[in-house]
C-alpha cells in the first residue's frame, strides 16, 4: 500500500513575497547605484542560503560592505525579513490544514539562514506538515535532485506518490525529472484543484477496525 504525498514550496506559494522595494530604498539612502547591493552581498546571500554562515556572520559582513553602523544594519535585515516572510497564503493554509491525517505533507524551501525560527513563531508551518527541509539546514537548494530526494527521505515516501508544487517552473520539471508529480502554482483554485485530484487518484488510508466492527 502506498501512501499520497503533497509537498509545497514556501515563498510565492505558502507565503506571498512580492517585490517590496526595499533594497532600492536602501540603495538611495546610502547613495548607490541600484544593483549594488546584490553585487556586493551576492557570495553572501548564497552562502546564506546554503548555510555555510550564520546570522551573526551575515549581520557583519552587511555592516562592512555597505558601510552600516549597527542600528542602520539591523534596519536593513529587519526590512531584508519583511519581504522574505511577506504574508501568509491563508487560503491553502486552510485548506491544508483540513488535509492533516489523511496524507503526507511535507514542504521543501529554497530559503535563508534564520528562516525556521521566523516561519515556525509567524505561520507555525511546523505544525502544517511533518517535515519541513529548508536549503539552509541541507546545504543543497532546488532544481538540485538532491534537495527532492532529501525530503522524500525525511517523509518516508517515494516520488511517484508526490505532488510537489511551487512556482518556479524549473523547480517544477526538476522534480517531475526525480518521479514526482508536480505542479506550477498559479493560483488557489488550480492548485487546490490539482492537490484534490492527486488524493483522489491515491488509495484510501487504511482505517483500524474496532472490535466491534463485523465484514
Amino acid at each position: 500500500m502506498t501512501e499520497a504525498c503533497v509537498i509545497l514550496d514556501i515563498g510565492g506559494v505558502l507565503e506571498f513575497t512580492p517585490d517590496t522595494g526595499w533594497v532600492q530604498r536602501w540603495e538611495d539612502r546610502l547613495e548607490l547605484p541600484h544593483g549594488t547591493v546584490h553585487a556586493r552581498m551576492h557570495d553572501i546571500w548564497r552562502a546564506g542560503s546554503l548555510g555555510s554562515i550564520g546570522e551573526p556572520e551575515v549581520r557583519a559582513q552587511v555592516g562592512v560592505r555597505l558601510g552600516l553602523d549597527a542600528p542602520q544594519v539591523e534596519a536593513f535585515m529587519a526590512d531584508l525579513w519583511t519581504e522574505y516572510l511577506g504574508t501568509p497564503n491563508d487560503e491553502l493554509i486552510a485548506y491544508l490544514r483540513g488535509l492533516r491525517g489523511t496524507c503526507r505533507l511535507g514542504i521543501l524551501s529554497n530559503s535563508f539562514v534564520g528562516a525556521r525560527e521566523r516561519e515556525t513563531s509567524l505561520y507555525r508551518f511546523d505544525e502544517l506538515v511533518e517535515q519541513i527541509v529548508y536549503s539552509h539546514e541541507l546545504g543543497v537548494e532546488k532544481p538540485d535532485p538532491r534537495a527532492f530526494d532529501a525530503v522524500c527521505a525525511a517523509l518516508g515516501v517515494r516520488p511517484e506518490d508526490c505532488l510537489f508544487v511551487d512556482d518556479v517552473t524549473v523547480h517544477v520539471e526538476a522534480a517531475r525529472a526525480r518521479g514526482m508529480q508536480a505542479h506550477l502554482f498559479e493560483d488557489n483554485a488550480r492548485t487546490i484543484a490539482r492537490i484534490a485530484a492527486h488524493l483522489d487518484r491515491a488509495p484510501l488510508p487504511r482505517v483500524a477496525r474496532r472490535p466491534s466492527d463485523r465484514t
